[in-house]
C-alpha cells in the first residue's frame, strides 16, 4: 500500500510538470524552452499564475499520497525508507558486488608467473589465494590445513617436516583448457602462516610459502583473508551477497522474530544454486529445544537484498536484540550456519557410518603413498569401498575405488 501510495503521488506531481511546461509553450516559445530549466519555471508561475495555476494544483494534490506513503514506509520500515532517501539503489551494481577489496600485499611467483590475487579466504581448513584477469583465467593455491581453527592461526613447516601436514594444492584454468591444470604437494616445502582475527570476520597475518625448485614458486607478504562467508557492510551483514551463510543467517533471524525467541539452531539447510534471485528452501531448526521443518521462500531485493518472502514479524524486543547479530564480533564465528556446515567433526569413521549424508558432495582424500584425488562422493560399493567421481573435459567422468586402509587423510570441501 505506501509503494502504491508513493508511486500515485509522483505519477501527479510528474503529470503536473508535464501539464506545466506544456502551459508555458502554449503562451511562447521563449516561456516554454524556459520553464525547462527549474529557476524560470518558477518565475513561469509567479507571473503567469492564471495560465500555471491548475498544473501546480495537480502537483500540490500529488504530495499528499507521496508524503503519506513515506510515512506508512517509514512507520515499519525505515531501514528501506533510508535506502531509498540515501539514493543508494542508483548504485544497485555496485551492491550487488559487496565483498570489500583486501589488502593483500604479496611478493614472488606461481608457477614461474607472476601472481597478484584479488580474492582470499579460510573457510574451514581451506585457505585460499586467487588471481582472476580479464582474459578468463584464474590461479589460485589452496593451502588444506591438518584441522580447523577458531582463533589465531600459527603454523612453521619445513622442507624436512614429516608427518601430518597441510597439502599444497595449485590450480590454473582458463577458457583455452580442457579441465583445469592442478599439481598437489603432501610435503617437502617452506610455509609461515602467522594470522591474526580481527571483526567482522578477516584474519590478518603474514604469509611465506616456498616450494620445490620445479614447482617455480614462492610467495612472501601480508595477506587479508575472510574468515567466513558473511560479508558486512558498516558494522552489519551485507543481505545483498549471494552465500550460503547468507541465507542461513536471514533464514534464523526470521524465526527467531517469527517465534519470538533467541533460542533458533539451523541444523539443515537444503542445497542450493547461487546466483539466483529466487529460492525455496528445506530448513530443520530446533526451536526452544523443539525440532521444525519449513519450507522458506526466499527472494532477493534490490534495495534490501536476501529476505524470506511474507515475513512481516517484528524486531525481538531490546533484550535479546539482533539474534544472529553477534556473529559480526567473532572472526571464525557464524552461529546461524555453525551446525549447518557438515564439515565440522568429518571424519572417515563418521562417513563409512552415514554414507547417504554426504553423497554428491566434493572431497579430497590423500593416500598413504601421497597420492590425492578430488571429486564428488558417490557412495560405499558392496566390498567397502569409498566411490568419488570426478568431472573430465568434454562432458566425461571417472570413477576412483579407494579402500579406507589406504586413506591417510580425507576432507569434506562442501559444507
Amino acid at each position: 500500500m505506501d509503494e502504491l501510495l508513493i508511486l500515485g503521488g509522483l505519477l501527479l506531481i510528474i503529470g503536473g510538470l508535464t501539464w506545466l511546461i506544456r502551459r508555458a509553450f502554449s503562451v511562447s516559445l521563449f516561456w516554454g524552452l524556459g520553464s525547462l530549466l527549474p529557476p524560470m519555471t518558477l518565475v513561469f508561475v509567479l507571473f503567469k499564475w492564471q495560465k500555471s495555476s491548475s498544473p501546480v494544483t495537480l502537483m500540490a494534490f500529488g504530495f499528499i499520497p507521496l508524503v503519506v506513503g513515506f510515512a506508512m514506509l517509514a512507520n515499519h520500515d525505515s531501514e528501506r525508507l533510508e535506502t531509498i532517501l540515501q539514493l543508494s539503489w542508483l548504485n544497485s551494481e555496485v551492491n550487488r558486488e559487496p565483498a570489500p577489496e583486501l589488502r593483500i600485499q604479496l611478493r614472488g611467483e606461481l608457477n614461474g608467473h607472476p601472481f597478484i590475487p584479488q580474492e582470499g579466504e579460510l573457510i574451514g581448513s581451506v585457505l585460499t589465494l586467487r588471481e582472476r584477469n580479464v582474459a578468463s583465467m584464474q590461479q589460485e593455491i589452496r593451502i588444506h590445513l591438518p584441522s580447523a581453527s577458531s582463533g589465531p592461526v600459527h603454523i612453521n613447516i619445513l622442507p624436512e617436516d614429516q608427518g601430518r601436514l597441510p597439502l599444497i594444492e595449485i590450480s590454473r584454468s582458463a577458457s583455452n583448457l580442457t579441465q583445469p591444470e592442478n599439481q598437489h604437494l603432501a610435503r617437502g616445502y617452506t610455509l609461515h602462516l602467522d594470522l591474526e582475527p580481527q571483526a567482522p570476520n578477516l584474519l590478518i597475518g603474514s604469509f611465506h610459502l616456498v616450494l620445490p625448485r620445479q614447482f617455480r614458486t614462492s610467495l612472501s607478504g601480508r595477506v587479508e583473508l575472510f574468515a567466513s562467508r558473511l560479508r558486512y557492510r558498516n558494522g552489519k551483514v551485507n543481505l545483498h551477497f549471494d552465500s550460503e551463510e547468507t541465507l542461513a543467517y536471514v533464514i534464523r533471524d526470521y524465526l527467531a522474530r517469527r517465534f519470538v525467541t533467541d533460542a533458533v539452531q539451523l541444523y539443515g539447510l537444503s542445497r542450493v544454486s547461487l546466483p539466483s534471485r529466487h529460492l525455496e528452501i528445506d530448513v530443520a531448526a530446533f526451536i526452544n529445544d523443539k525440532a521444525h521443518h519449513f519450507l522458506v521462500n526466499m527472494g532477493k531485493d534490490e534495495l534490501r537484498g536476501w529476505q524470506v518472502e511474507g515475513d512481516r514479524f517484528p524486531a525481538l524486543p531490546a533484550a535479546s536484540e539482533d539474534p544472529a547479530g553477534t556473529a559480526g564480533v567473532k572472526p571464525h564465528s557464524s552461529p546461524a550456519l555453525e551446525s549447518v556446515d557438515k564439515r565440522r567433526g568429518f571424519s572417515l569413521q563418521r562417513l563409512q557410518l552415514s554414507p547417504a549424508e554426504f553423497q554428491q558432495l566434493r572431497m579430497r582424500i590423500v593416500t598413504v603413498q601421497g597420492g590425492a584425488a578430488e571429486g564428488v562422493f558417490v557412495g560405499i560399493d558392496g566390498d567397502g569401498y569409498l566411490v568419488i567421481q570426478r568431472r573430465l573435459g568434454g562432458g566425461g567422468s571417472a570413477s576412483y575405488k579407494l579402500s579406507p586402509q589406504s586413506i591417510q587423510s580425507i576432507e569434506l570441501l562442501d559444507p
